[in-house]
């Protein structure tokens, strides 16, 4: 999936020629039966108990006894690593529905979750980088971020927030700030969630209709789809000029929310594998430590004697 989902580096994208209703990499109704749905979402749920054993392991790495000392601060080193899964989509393309089935799946205790909407008066006051640096992972965790630094060239060039100037030059400075953290320990995980304009409409009226989904929607929110042609084009460029050998962009096809997740939960689980992972060894004696418990160990030696 990373290699099916991956867009192209250094290529300009085009929204368009992808379907929002596609299923690239489904397997055929033979495999998955008639009610792929049922089928994805059952997969959805094993692969997540792989997940939370990938994330045990990398947790573990990160806490074992001397990780993080400046010794074993190498590249490649567990100690240092960190994966940070970003979300970016249209206004109800599904970012809060992926964190709930697929990070869901992992242990809480090891997820760093953090949202992204307007900066506050004092994020304005600082680089648009500064509330990204400060919500990190820290190493042994796996991250998400619902939106993220890419705010500020999606919203901030439609909304005209900044000069052009401004907003031209992040592409560059993204970059440079994503391989910052790739050579710091952080495996990034870009997903666009791709939706239709038509999907969009039908989410947000479901918002409009349901009294329990109230609070979720904005009003805001039919501005902004009446920018639509606007926002496709600062995707397009965002995914093209910030999609990088170490920090690729994967376009997901959202509209099939089932499917959405599945290959969200393969990306992930495939990521996990190009780290190999493993449980940290143990710094003392084992079999000693069996003894001391289980009381059958001798006397503790003092100076020989």
């Amino acid at each position: 999936m990373r290699d099916l989902l991956r867009l192209p580096v250094g290529a300009p994208v085009d929204l368009a020629a992808v379907h929002p209703r596609a299923t690239p990499g489904l397997p055929e109704r033979a495999v998955t039966g008639e009610d792929r749905k049922a089928w994805a979402r059952a997969q959805v749920e094993l692969l997540g108990a792989d997940l939370g054993r990938q994330q045990e392991m990398l947790f573990a790495g990160a806490k074992a006894p001397g990780a993080g000392t400046r010794a074993s601060r190498t590249d490649g080193d567990p100690a240092r690593r960190r994966v940070l899964l970003v979300l970016q989509a249209m206004d109800s393309g599904g970012k809060d529905g992926t964190i709930k089935r697929v990070a869901g799946a992992m242990n809480p205790l090891g997820l760093h979750i953090r949202s992204f909407g307007p900066p506050t008066a004092k994020e304005r006051t600082h680089h648009f980088l500064w509330r990204i640096r400060r919500s990190l992972p820290p190493a042994g965790y796996v991250g998400v971020f619902n939106r993220s630094h890419y705010e500020d060239v999606l919203v901030a060039r439609v909304d005209a927030l900044v000069p052009e100037a401004t907003w031209q030059a992040r592409y560059d400075e993204i970059n440079a700030f994503e391989q910052e953290l790739v050579d710091d320990g952080v495996t990034l995980v870009k997903v666009m969630l791709h939706i239709s304009h038509a999907e969009q409409g039908k989410r947000l009226l479901e918002r409009l209709d349901d009294p329990r989904k109230h609070w979720k929607y904005q009003p805001g929110d039919v501005d902004a789809r009446a920018r639509w042609d606007d926002y496709q084009a600062a995707y397009a460029e965002a995914l093209g000029r910030c999609g990088t050998d170490v920090a690729p962009w994967f376009l997901v096809p959202a509209d099939r929310k089932w499917y959405r997740d599945w290959a969200v939960a393969h990306l992930l689980r495939e990521t996990f594998d190009t780290l190999a992972l493993g449980y940290p060894g143990a710094t003392f004696d084992v079999r000693r430590e069996r003894e001391r418990l289980l009381g059958t160990a001798g006397p503790v030696k003092v100076n020989g004697r």
